[in-house]
């Protein structure tokens, strides 16, 4: 009889991290701790070659807008193979086909107790299918049919990637 309870209990724990994991997905990167960022010392927090961005954050000091965030262009010449959106337009979701790619927990030096947590989704495309060989073995796009593509909205679709960012935590008093 006593080992009923105690094996309702183990049962009990053993469910625990399923509830505790049920608000985020796994991320697809498993990254370690961020170490804790000054206020006024802007950081990256993660590049993303495809989309030619970097998304940065800075923590501000100011308790109304602890931290932001921005999503910037790594090189005028960058050619993008992917696209990043507004994640609040794009409200990205496993249900509507979106990857949870990347939870990035950032601590503040200056108030322990307070982190910025930015998410990263990943909208995966299909595979191109690279065009069929012309006569001389070339694989060629023509203007005039991709335009047709674009007016007909057939045009491949990209991957996309979103990010969303929130402060967790109590403020510091000041």
């Amino acid at each position: 009889m006593r080992f009923v309870p105690v094996l309702f209990v183990l049962i009990l724990c053993a469910g625990l991290p399923a509830l505790a994991t049920a608000a985020d997905p796994v991320p697809e990167i498993k990254r370690g701790p961020i170490p804790a960022q000054a206020v006024a010392r802007l950081h990256t927090l993660r590049q993303i070659p495809e989309a030619c961005a970097r998304v940065e954050g800075i923590f501000t000091g100011q308790a109304a807008d602890p931290y932001k965030f921005a999503v910037v262009r790594t090189s005028p010449n960058c050619q993008p193979r992917a696209r990043f959106v507004d994640a609040a337009k794009a409200q990205p979701s496993e249900a509507g086909g979106w990857k949870f790619n990347d939870l990035i927990r950032v601590p503040s030096a200056a108030c322990p107790q307070q982190q910025a947590v930015v998410r990263i989704w990943r909208k995966p495309a299909a595979a191109a299918v690279p065009p069929t060989l012309d006569a001389q073995g070339k694989s060629r796009l023509y203007l005039q049919d991709e335009k047709e593509k674009a007016a007909a909205n057939k045009l491949a679709a990209i991957p996309m990637f979103a990010a969303e960012m929130k402060v967790e935590g109590q403020a510091c008093g000041g």
